[in-house]
């Protein structure tokens, strides 16, 4: 779901007059990104591409999608709106965990699943089951007996079974005769059996509960007893009622949820249980099984995350050992690169040990034998691997920082420093691969290039088009693309040496002799990367649009740059961030085409708490900004999360306060504008009233506008749109001082045609 896309910017003839761009048309009108898809998928046997795309009336609904390779035709599989043609109401389970998957705007067929042979698809919607025989291409889906709200379903990887959770339960369907079976049955209250806890699911990028056995013999699941996680009586405000929400949340140095490791037949019978340690107090972040179905992995970390075991465990006799063990000085950052080879004899594990994300080969006894890339440059991650020719595909930033592109590895470790890039032009290519690593589809997008799917052979060479999306009269974006600003990139010196991106977007008819307000908007917190060259960047566009200089700098702790850029936040946030904001916003003060007294900022989230902070430490520098979402008590945030970074309050008490506006509160004296989601479950709304309340304290007068039943995305109708408009009004009048607009009434949004299938 998190593909972004590629190619070839292609133009026509242009008609007589363009239309403007407007905030309406970003957030309620359509696609602006054309025929772009998502959840893309290569069938088993590889004769087909399978993909979700948004409906023409309503960017939100997803429908499944097929291109048959043999004749190069695109057709739509499964319409959800026949399968739920009433709409969707999903469990509360479901609505949480489409929240922590950042999908809980989006409806209809939102996900699903290959069988193993390649001939059915299973899709979940609405809190039901539908299985897809393929042989048959006009046959109705078939709805699986499993009850409603089940959650995480999976067709098992010999095909036999679909299994799935339901009231805290892990259960089976045996598909050749239809039968549904429990096979856990302790489920309900504070325990959970086959789900991921709350801190997996938004911190550990790890969304699932449960692992099949390649053989269909076992299923190896998490149960987890939330009883002594801290209940959070949470006031959720809606538009027409309120609600309490008891929610067991586990804030930073309280406790976590009590985790174990179960395997189970899924024939039924007893769960056995794998001994975790000693400590219980630890994190349950991954497990894998080995291709023969006999042994699985899983990784534990203590509480102080400076320590991850890879663990080896006999499925028969449970019996245990190390295969190897990282440490850290700070933190280590959980990945997804471990691959077990078909050898049998060694797998490929990825490591941050030298500074850079790595790959290194290990034999099964824990013995390193060579690293597979190395060097001052960073992978994002594993992709494929193509034993028959000994090549691992990688994603990196190794050639341009603000890109990602594919390169080629050798297993053997001969061009660990110097690997062979696959993928061509500048921009963003995010690759899903045949099982087999022999051929792949290329998801590329670029500052102005929309998402294009092309399917490519293993040296990078086209193969096909899937979706050129091509940005011509047919492409929603059309009448808008005289609006388009080509942003710059460049690079500033942090305090330590250490270089800094920016991207950076001039005003619509820029004239350097001319003075302009600026429009800085950043995220600033780890694991991301804003400043990149990829399609979308359609508010930001906007504001260009409207006479702003649109600029965006990545501070030290964000992502792909290598652990000595992040390190840098370690045991104190919003020092190393707001330093490099303020060489960013000092730079642009010295060009002759910056108005140095209308500068703002804006940020959503960790963005937002950067907000807070710039205006606490720096309101000389700023006219003012907006904080949407913002944490301004890490003491509030969760234990996985802020404990990576700042430990537990208990050992750094020093380090929570500093880390909090709450702290520099007399230094804000520029214009603030407070916004938050009223049923907020992730950065909870305590946050902004603790603000709110100490700001009124000291008479500091601040603007706040609240959003009833919003969670943290803001997703329900009209608010992303209100928002953004209260974004540019605030700097329309409060950072570039112009007057306020008259109120007027959005004109109706008319859909523009989308791009034609095929």
């Amino acid at each position: 779901m998190r593909a972004l896309f590629f190619a070839a910017l292609t133009m026509v003839a242009l008609p007589t007059m363009a239309e403007k761009l407007t905030i309406e048309r970003i957030f309620d009108g359509g696609n602006l990104a054309g025929a772009a898809p998502r959840g893309l998928e290569i069938s088993p046997d590889g004769s087909r591409v399978t993909f979700l795309r948004a409906r023409p009336d309503d960017q939100f609904q997803l429908d499944l999608w097929e291109y048959q390779l043999k004749d190069n035709k695109t057709r739509l599989l499964v319409d959800s709106k026949k399968l739920e043609p009433n709409g969707e109401q999903l469990s509360d389970a479901e609505k949480a965990r489409r929240e922590r998957e950042r999908t809980a705007g989006l409806h209809g067929i939102v996900s699903y699943q290959w069988s193993p042979d390649g001939k059915q698809l299973l899709i979940p919607i609405n809190g039901k089951l539908y299985v897809v025989a393929l042989a048959t291409p006009d046959a109705a889906p078939t709805q699986l007996d499993t009850g409603d709200n089940v959650i995480d379903p999976k067709i098992s990887p010999k095909g036999r079974y679909v299994s799935y959770v339901r009231d805290q339960n892990l259960w089976v369907i045996d598909l050749t005769t239809g039968e549904a079976k429990q096979l856990t049955h302790d489920g309900g209250g504070t325990v959970h059996n086959g789900e991921a806890e709350f801190v997996a699911q938004e911190e550990m990028d790890r969304s699932t509960g449960y692992w099949w056995a390649p053989d269909d013999s076992a299923i190896a699941f998490e149960r987890y007893d939330e009883a002594k996680v801290p209940v959070t009586k949470r006031t959720e405000l809606f538009a027409d009622h309120t609600d309490v929400v008891d929610q067991h949340y586990p804030a930073a140095g309280a406790a976590n949820v009590a985790v174990k490791l179960g395997l189970v037949s899924p024939g039924g019978g007893q769960p056995r249980w794998i001994d975790l340690g000693k400590d219980a107090d630890i994190y349950l972040t991954r497990v894998n099984w080995l291709p023969d179905g006999k042994r699985l992995t899983y990784q534990r970390m203590p509480r102080s995350q400076q320590k991850l075991d890879l663990r080896l465990v006999d499925a028969k006799t449970l019996a245990q050992r190390t295969l190897l063990t990282e440490t850290s000085d700070t933190w280590i950052n959980l990945n997804n690169d471990l691959t077990f080879l078909r050898d049998g004899k060694s797998f490929l594990w990825g490591s941050e040990r030298s500074g850079y994300h790595h790959l290194y080969l290990y034999g099964l006894d824990g013995t390193l034998k060579h690293a597979v890339s190395e060097g001052d440059w960073p992978i994002d991650g594993l992709l494929a691997v193509n034993e028959h020719t000994g090549t691992v595909f990688v994603a990196s930033n190794k050639d341009a920082v603000p890109e990602k592109q594919i390169y080629a590895l050798k297993l053997d470790g001969s061009n660990a420093k110097a690997p062979a890039r696959v993928s061509q032009g500048a921009g963003t290519h995010a690759a899903t691969f045949a099982p087999d690593g022999s051929f792949y589809l290329d998801n590329f997008s670029s500052v102005d290039t929309p998402p294009q799917v092309s399917l490519h052979k293993a040296d990078g060479s086209l193969v096909t088009w899937i979706e050129p999306n091509k940005l011509d009269e047919k492409h929603p974006f059309w009448p808008f693309r005289d609006s388009l600003i080509k942003p710059e990139f460049g690079t500033l010196k942090a305090a330590d040496g250490q270089t800094l991106y920016y991207r950076l977007y001039k005003p619509a008819g820029f004239d350097p002799a001319k003075k302009y307000p600026v429009f800085d908007t950043y995220y600033g917190g780890p694991h991301a990367q804003m400043v990149s060259n990829l399609w979308g960047d359609y508010f930001n566009q906007y504001m260009a649009n409207q006479g702003f200089v649109v600029f965006t700098l990545d501070n030290r702790g964000m992502a792909r740059r290598g652990r000595q850029f992040e390190n840098a936040i370690y045991q104190q946030l919003g020092a190393a961030e707001v330093d490099d904001q303020l060489v960013g916003i000092r730079w642009l003060k010295s060009q002759s085409w910056v108005d140095g007294k209308h500068v703002g900022v804006f940020g959503w989230s960790y963005g937002g708490y950067m907000t807070t902070m710039m205006l606490a430490k720096a309101s000389d520098e700023l006219a003012g900004g907006v904080a949407v979402a913002p944490v301004t008590n890490w003491r509030l945030y969760d234990t996985f999360y802020t404990e990576r970074y700042l430990g537990r309050p208990q050992d750094n008490d020093a380090g929570y306060t500093r880390s909090s506006p709450m702290a520099w509160l007399d230094g804000l004296t520029s214009k603030l504008y407070l916004v938050h989601g009223m049923a907020d479950d992730n950065v909870l709304f305590l946050n902004s009233t603790e603000l709110m309340a100490e700001l009124q304290k000291r008479g500091t007068q601040f603007q706040f506008m609240a959003y009833p039943g919003a969670k943290h995305g803001l997703n329900l109708p009209g608010q992303r749109s209100h928002v953004y408009h209260l974004i540019e009004n605030f700097f329309q009048q409060q950072v570039k001082g112009a007057a306020a607009p008259v109120p007027v009434a959005p004109k109706p949004v008319v859909q523009p045609a989308a791009a034609t299938t095929r």
